[in-house]
């Protein structure tokens, strides 16, 4: 569901899906073609969430910018599931496993993996293409081309859910 807050109200691009059950509030600008997953919460109450094209927020994520700042997710990101953002960037095709946290002001660099669990401190950078695993994050390889070739057929399935999910809807059961 989109809610408008302090007068600002969501804006989602051509082909993106937000669950019903998704809560996007406020200050939020979502591209094309983006999954927004059931039970999702994307707070922009008080600073504003910018998502990229393509980009697919799973199940149970939460997203919050820093008070007065901008949270940046770029394109063709996967947020996994249950993953909490709280930080300024997550750059274009990163990865963001579930469960992991990335803590305010934080960044997460281009094509870069951060692994399920882990925790990208306050203020810490996570450079692009390498995986960082750990609490706190850290490097702990560079991303490989198989790491990429998943990585681009796991996004391709949430940009093909997103448009399934416009075309059949979810039907209750009684």
């Amino acid at each position: 569901m989109l809610y408008q807050f302090d007068g600002k109200q969501p804006q989602v691009g051509t082909g993106t899906y937000v669950s019903e059950l998704a809560h996007v509030i406020g200050d939020v600008i979502i591209g094309d073609q983006c999954y927004i997953g059931h039970g999702a919460i994307v707070r922009g109450d008080y600073g504003l969430i910018v998502i990229g094209d393509g980009t697919a927020v799973e199940e149970g994520v939460i997203i919050h910018a820093p008070p007065g700042d901008t949270q940046t997710i770029g394109r063709l990101v996967t947020l996994g599931h249950g993953a909490i953002l709280h930080g300024r960037s997550i750059g274009d095709l990163a990865v963001i496993g579930m469960g992991a946290v990335a803590s305010i002001f934080s960044q997460v660099g281009e094509r870069s993996i951060v692994a399920e669990g882990s925790v990208v401190k306050l203020n810490q950078k996570i450079p692009d293409k390498v995986v960082a695993a750990g609490n706190p994050a850290q490097i702990v390889r560079p991303v490989t081309d198989q790491d990429e070739e998943l990585w681009a057929f796991g996004k391709q399935i949430y940009i093909d859910l997103a448009a399934k999910y416009l075309e059949q809807g979810m039907v209750p059961v009684s």
